[in-house]
């Protein structure tokens, strides 16, 4: 799949920007992790500029192509879980973003072709001198394998999350 499919796709699900209010929609499986990732001087600038330019994205092994350098809304993603003919393809678009002092993040959302659908947030605070990550999603099966099991896909959803969360902690002290 490239970028420029993904022109003018609508999202896979109701309820876009939901987890900037904390918000899913019925239906929706809720997932949220939340964990401190440093305290160092400058923790916090490692980790917004790795979420925010993609590197937490590849460092974690799901390297991104983006039409921008930078997590801003309206921009498309496409990464690749798995190896050739195997591989899925995981279509998503930013719904909003923000870099702001002591916080920073975004969220993207499933676009088609994608085998989840719903939206996932990484938002960063520095709470005290204390970098904090928090997770938070919504989603469901949109293709019949991640449908036909459930309790596997959020399984798998809970091991990326705290992935996603280790990845960030050792990006952010350097």
């Amino acid at each position: 799949m490239e970028l420029t499919d993904l022109t003018g796709a609508p999202f896979t699900y109701p309820g876009v920007g939901g987890t900037a209010d904390g918000s899913a929609p019925a239906g929706f499986h809720r997932a949220k992790v939340a964990a401190p990732i440093g305290n160092s001087p400058g923790a916090f600038d490692r980790a917004a500029e790795a979420l925010m330019t993609w590197r937490m994205h590849a460092s974690f092994g799901l390297p991104l192509k983006a039409t921008s350098g930078r997590a801003r809304e309206g921009v498309e993603t496409v990464g690749r879980l798995g190896i050739g003919p195997l591989g899925l393809d995981i279509p998503c678009r930013v719904v909003w973003a923000l870099e702001e002092p002591g916080r920073a993040g975004f969220a993207y959302g499933t676009l088609p072709g994608h085998p989840e659908a719903g939206e996932e947030a990484f938002l960063l605070e520095d709470v005290d001198g204390t970098v904090r990550f928090t997770i938070s999603a919504f989603s469901r099966g949109a293709r019949w394998y991640s449908r036909a099991v459930p309790p596997l896909t959020r399984g798998l959803q809970g091991v990326a999350l705290r992935r996603y969360v280790a990845t960030l902690r050792r990006l952010a002290e350097g």
